[in-house]
């Protein structure tokens, strides 16, 4: 035992006189995307949306939320240099989670959180994780979920590599593919990887892709054929809290149909706005829920009274709890609040891909 630690020491000396070596992250693989076809590598929606897609849903597209990189290092610590777009900032959603990184290390075929790069503006550089013993770890780098990430190095220390991931986790084939709101994006998660996207990505061991566009899922057609561009195990359909009664009515069917006629077997999860913590004492926010889930359940109805199979149908009753506690302004999610819609999710999704 004394040898091991004494050895310890001595790799740990020699780690602390290293000097921190930063690698171009555009080496190693990029999860999350749902096309490749995109102006940078870190945006969402494909180049052939720029002048097509609404101004504002364009400029989310940019975003880099639920993207993620995997690589795999023997360093003793990780860092990283990392650049966003805007240098954003808003009043109820901290900076790390807006424009950080999350670093999560695979241990016994979890994914354990290692540690958060802070940003420090525009252009940041953060060690994320540091004094580890010099052994292989597979890593998991969670991108901003709203400032788009434009550049990203990945440090480690000079007396160690860094490689292509060896173990396929997340599994990659048919990934699960979200579409919705401000709360899907990731408005307000502390940190990257708490938007409940991203901790199903973990717990599923399955690639997510997060189509949430802040305020602006509004059923858009062309965002439909995005969608239904990935060969996924299962679509989320996420879009109450944005889209309008008259939008649903109007544009609902067509959505799905897009999706629906490239993949006519694949499980199709429809999800209710949910029960927003204030909607007790605001009552023009109880009556738009209340009239948005009957909607959408309407909707569902008529589908499947015209035989359409593998749609399934998610109750905002439990999304959140019962406690008033879980979101940041009576909306948007804090952590618990995503951790809370995770938990209702993760069996439904869990069920749906064993299928």
């Amino acid at each position: 035992m004394r040898i091991k630690l004494l050895l310890a020491g001595l790799l740990l000396a020699f780690a602390a006189n290293a000097q921190i070596v930063y690698h171009d992250a555009s080496a190693f693989p990029l999860l999350g995307k749902a096309t490749d076809a995109t102006l940078t590598r870190y945006e969402r929606l494909p180049d052939s949306l720029q002048h097509i897609s609404r101004k504002p849903l364009w400029e989310l597209g940019r975003n880099s939320a639920g993207l993620a990189v995997r690589f795999r290092s023997n360093s003793t610590c990780i860092a990283a240099k990392w650049e966003v777009r805007n240098n954003m900032s808003m009043n109820h959603m901290t900076p790390t989670g807006i424009k950080g990184l999350d670093l999560y290390c695979l241990q016994d075929g979890k994914w354990i959180f290692a540690g958060s790069g802070r940003p420090q503006g525009k252009s940041s550089t953060a060690t994320i994780v540091n004094n580890m013993l010099p052994r292989e770890r597979e890593y998991l780098l969670y991108l901003s979920l709203y400032d788009g990430v434009t550049s990203l190095a990945i440090g480690v220390d000079s007396l160690s590599e860094i490689s292509q991931p060896a173990v396929d986790l997340p599994v990659r084939n048919k990934p699960v593919v979200f579409y919705g709101t401000s709360i899907l994006q990731g408005g307000c998660a502390s940190r990257p990887g708490m938007a409940h996207t991203n901790i199903l990505e973990r717990w599923l061991n399955r690639e997510c892709i997060n189509l949430g566009f802040s305020g602006n899922a509004l059923l858009d057609l062309e965002i439909a054929d995005v969608v239904a561009g990935v060969d996924a195990s299962l679509f989320v359909l996420d879009f109450v809290p944005n889209a309008t009664v008259e939008q649903m009515k109007e544009r609902a069917d067509k959505f799905y149909t897009i999706i629906r006629s490239k993949h006519p077997d694949t499980p199709i999860l429809f999800v209710e706005d949910p029960v927003f913590t204030h909607s007790p004492f605001d009552t023009r926010i109880a009556k738009e829920v209340k009239d948005k889930n009957e909607t959408l359940n309407a909707f569902f109805q008529s589908l499947k009274q015209r035989g359409e199979k593998n749609i399934h149908f998610l109750s905002s009753k439990d999304i959140i709890g019962h406690d008033g506690e879980a979101t940041v302004d009576g909306i948007h999610f804090t952590d618990l609040g995503f951790m809370r819609y995770a938990e209702v999710l993760y069996p439904i999704c869990d069920t749906l891909l064993s299928r």
